[in-house]
């Protein structure tokens, strides 16, 4: 029996080895301490690179996760302020961050409009409304008992890396155990075949859009839980790149039906890992989306050789394979035999 070795091994033994090396070079980094810090900044990207996977996996792209950040964080800050119970605020953020994902969905599936377009509109949007509502001014947060999301704990593991692992493990086991996730490949695999194979690819273009809308929600409100106040400029950094570049690092592919959520939370550690480290050894900030940039484009790269190789092989399986075309033939074992012999009729 072969062993089949996992596709996010790669990604975990670079993983290690950026940790190795920043440690060497700066002892800060490898202390506890820094380690926390470092995991509590990953947890908004690591839930901006599951949305982001899922919608990769059907070959769709989500640019509004940055601005939904800002909406929802700004939505519970506002209830709040109003008299709303801190956990119903809390919920209603991640509603309208569902909201988002479903409009985007919709717009994409029922006017058949390009993703790139409707996220990237649904961007600039999502990112003024927060400004309106506020006067572009914070919302101080008073309620205590909200600080229990980016600040609080469980068993001395920070709230918001649990809230990580729980997302992690329910979206996994959507992606490989249910109908739903073998849909959502077979969507970005191939959507037309989807399509006459009987699979509502409109529903799971809004599905995964929904998911994405979702794990920005838990963004917002991570976000806002540690500062306890709302900006309504929250989000419009880099979460946006850094979400892309974890998934696509972490091997989900640009192209759709390759990927997963281990693999995209991986992506979410090395990003967060080279942030993190390059602001302990001293680095200026302004070098740090020049060197996302490269390991977004070193991860494209990887994904574009990887598909040019499966379709060379596909071609010269096709090639070898041609005697295959006759009805009641078979196809010679090697091009040797292929090239000189002639095919073989089955009884």
């Amino acid at each position: 029996m072969k062993l089949r070795i996992p596709d996010e091994v790669g990604i975990a033994v670079v993983v290690v080895a950026v940790g190795v090396a920043f440690s060497a070079i700066s002892p800060t980094f490898r202390t506890l301490d820094n380690a926390s810090l470092l995991l509590l900044n990953g947890a908004v990207i690591a839930f901006l690179a599951m949305g982001q996977a899922f919608v990769l996996l059907t070959g769709g792209i989500d640019l509004s996760t940055g601005s939904n950040i800002a909406l929802t964080g700004v939505t519970a800050a506002l209830l709040m302020r109003d008299g709303v119970s801190w956990w119903l605020a809390a919920l209603a953020a991640v509603v309208v961050g569902a909201l988002v994902g479903l409009f985007n969905g919709a717009c994409i599936h029922v006017l058949g409009l390009p993703p790139f377009i409707v996220t990237f509109a649904t961007f600039g949007v999502a990112a003024s409304i927060p400004l309106i509502l506020t006067g572009a001014s914070s919302v101080s947060v008073k309620a205590p008992l909200f600080a229990i999301f980016g600040r609080g704990s469980l068993f001395a593991v920070p709230m918001p890396v649990v809230l990580v692992a729980v997302a992690a493990i329910a979206f996994t086991v959507l992606l490989r155990l249910t109908p739903t996730g073998v849909h959502i490949y077979s969507v970005g695999g191939n959507a037309e075949t989807s399509r006459l194979a009987g699979i509502r690819t409109g529903r799971v273009t809004m599905t995964v859009y929904m998911i994405s809308g979702v794990c920005a929600a838990f963004g917002g409100v991570i976000t806002m839980s540690r500062l306890m106040v709302g900006y309504p400029s929250a989000g419009s950094g880099s979460e946006l790149f850094y979400s892309i570049a974890a998934a696509v690092v972490g091997g989900v592919s640009l192209f759709g039906g390759v990927g997963s959520i281990p693999g995209a939370l991986l992506g979410a550690v090395l990003i967060a890992e080279v942030s993190n480290g390059m602001n302990v050894i001293g680095v200026q900030s302004y070098w740090q989306p020049l060197v996302i940039g490269v390991i977004i484009l070193v991860g494209v790269t990887i994904d574009t050789y990887r598909r040019s190789a499966s379709f060379t092989q596909l071609l010269r399986r096709s090639l070898t394979g041609r005697a295959l075309t006759a009805p009641g033939t078979q196809a010679p074992t090697d091009p040797a035999h292929a090239a000189g012999a002639s095919s073989t009729v089955r009884p």
